[in-house]
């Protein structure tokens, strides 16, 4: 079984590596030099190959048992281009059931030990390899010109103000909120007030002493709450990378939390990793990373929207800019790993690198991937249908500082060349 499952994978994509295998022996699926070299270091991480699939050696990996020699990133290009995971195994889909029974995110006290789970790792873990401005865990903008994570991050929530129309004294809820990045910006560069909720008190914590340090509590507020938990309306609603936290069968609930926050006639953004079509969410990422999450589909999210009165204004797909976004994340992380470390070796070990990396670099290479069915959307909404004249009929106006920008650098070209001011009417 384990020969025919790795002549198999082998044959359905063109890279080519090779593979050791626990009694000595060597197999390669084509001629010519490898891009990798995989290295089983027991016979038990072979069976696991055998039982649970793609899991099954990133479970190998993640304890040492799989060493992979070359770039980690080629593994999941193999894997995506022969369509290993394109089916779980039976042990897997058993697997995520047993997941779903224990660490289903129904309840407000299991979603935030969920919660706990990822985003507790404090401050100074994630600001060594997030954005060094916001410190947003979040797909960012790459617009034209961009040179980095920090302009990138920055240009994305920039991109979120001008898409729901911030205006000065408005009010906002920020669903999730993070370290608080949507909120410093919003609040610093549009003079509106805004409310953070967030059920990881770590985070909550870290935040209210960060808006405090910076003189801003008149401004700015940070609740520790769920999502659910609606205790306002407000005139503006942002939820950036919230409902992949929903869980499974909670779409509707937490949809319907969203149309609760926003007052009559106003606008939201819902910005979050979704299926097309449905399917389930990657067994190891749940296990290892993201316990209780769930990533829903775009169809069953807009149907949510549209049960309790969102309108759709714009849907708008950065699968693309998450690839680039995951790429400078694992590169600092690398550069930042032996930081890491020293903040808790115990916590931070080896296993956990593995992990980690693993996490970091598969998903840039998913959403990389021409094979992968898994994007970014951002969708505006709008409170009850929205009246002709409370918003732009276009797109223009998010991108008019681009056109101002590539205007003038066409003036100056044609001006280089000599092209006067009547033949650039003309044309």
């Amino acid at each position: 079984m384990f020969k025919s499952l790795i002549q198999n994978l082998g044959a359905r994509t063109e890279l080519c590596f090779r593979m050791t295998f626990a009694d000595g022996s060597t197999w390669q699926n084509h001629d010519g030099e490898p891009i990798i070299h995989v290295q089983f270091n027991t016979s038990w991480a072979q069976w696991r190959l055998v039982a649970f699939g793609h899991v099954g050696f990133l479970e190998g990996y993640f304890s040492g048992d799989i060493d992979v020699d070359g770039d980690l990133a080629q593994v999941f290009r193999i894997g995506l281009q022969s369509r290993f995971d394109r089916k779980s195994s039976p042990l897997i889909w058993l697997r995520n059931k047993w997941h779903e029974l224990r660490y289903s995110n129904r309840s407000i006290a299991q979603a935030k030990a969920n919660a706990r789970f990822h985003y507790a790792h404090g401050a100074d873990f994630y600001g060594y390899w997030l954005d060094r401005d916001l410190m947003m865990y979040t797909c960012a903008y790459w617009k034209k010109g961009t040179q980095n994570i920090e302009q990138a991050e920055r240009n994305k929530v920039e991109h979120v103000c001008q898409k729901i129309r911030l205006k000065p004294g408005e009010s906002v809820i920020d669903i999730g909120t993070g370290f608080g990045g949507f909120m410093f910006h919003a609040a610093e560069h549009h003079g509106v007030k805004v409310c953070g909720i967030n059920t990881t008190t770590e985070q909550v914590d870290w935040l209210k002493g960060e808006i405090n340090r910076r003189g801003m509590n008149d401004r700015l507020e940070a609740r520790e709450a769920d999502f659910r938990e609606v205790h306002d309306q407000f005139d503006k609603v942002v939820s950036i990378g919230v409902l992949e936290h929903a869980g499974r069968d909670s779409i509707k609930e937490v949809v319907k939390a969203h149309a609760d926050f926003l007052k009559p006639g106003g606008l939201g953004m819902l910005h979050f990793i979704g299926h097309v079509g449905m399917r389930d969410t990657e067994y190891y990422i749940r296990e290892y990373v993201f316990p209780g999450g769930w990533i829903p589909s775009l169809s069953e999210t807009i149907d949510a929207m549209e049960e309790f009165g969102l309108e759709i204004v714009d849907i708008e797909n950065l699968r693309r800019h998450y690839a680039l976004t995951l790429d400078a994340w694992t590169e600092r992380f690398d550069q930042h790993w032996d930081d890491i470390h020293a903040l808790d070796p115990q916590k931070f070990d080896q296993r956990f690198y593995r992990i980690w990396r693993t996490y970091l670099i598969s998903c840039a290479e998913m959403f990389r991937s021409p094979y992968a069915r898994t994007h970014l959307f951002q969708i505006v909404f709008s409170k009850g249908n929205m009246p002709k004249d409370s918003y732009p009929m276009s797109r223009a106006f998010l991108y008019a500082e681009d056109f101002a920008e590539s205007g003038a650098e066409r003036a100056s070209a044609q001006s280089a060349f000599g092209v006067d001011d009547k033949t650039r009417q003309a044309m």
